[in-house]
């Protein structure tokens, strides 16, 4: 038996661009069904908007996201420095782990457009790589280099 989990980004009203992001970062296809293809009325405020929506690339990404109804403000997030380390209130990560820093640096370099950068990506005492940022979507991402910094 396997399972396969899937993060679904819940957005207030930017689902469609951070799915064009997310595609862009890591490629692959984007597959969007608006509320109004689902049976909103077409003169809804939000019938436009994104009910189901996802990412899917050969390299293994998966995201989905949809539009939270009525809701077009963003969200905060609160980032401190406590004790060298770096604190964020967010309620989850989403991780990428790959095997090469080159390909750490380019998934990095795309999530990086518009983000606030958390901890930059550089080696660490765990990870030839990693780096932390919150994307323009408020989307906190984690990005590592799997194994040994050494390897």
């Amino acid at each position: 038996m396997s399972v396969t989990t899937t993060t679904h980004l819940n957005l207030p009203g930017t689902a469609r661009e951070a799915l064009a992001h997310y595609q862009r970062a890591f490629g692959g296809e984007v597959h969007i069904t608006t509320y109004g293809e689902v049976g909103m009325p077409q003169d809804a405020p939000d019938a436009g908007k994104v009910v189901f929506g996802r990412v899917t690339a050969d390299c293994g990404f998966s995201v989905m996201a949809y539009v939270i109804p009525g809701r077009d403000e963003p969200f905060g997030g609160l980032t401190t420095r406590q004790n060298g380390m770096t604190v964020t209130d967010q309620p989850f990560f989403d991780s990428v782990s790959v095997s090469s820093l080159g390909e750490a640096e380019g998934y990095w370099s795309a999530l990086a457009e518009g983000a606030t950068v958390i901890e930059p990506l550089a080696a660490s005492a765990w990870s030839a790589g990693f780096g932390m940022l919150t994307d323009r979507f408020g989307v906190t991402w984690s990005v590592d280099v799997a194994g040994n910094p050494a390897d």
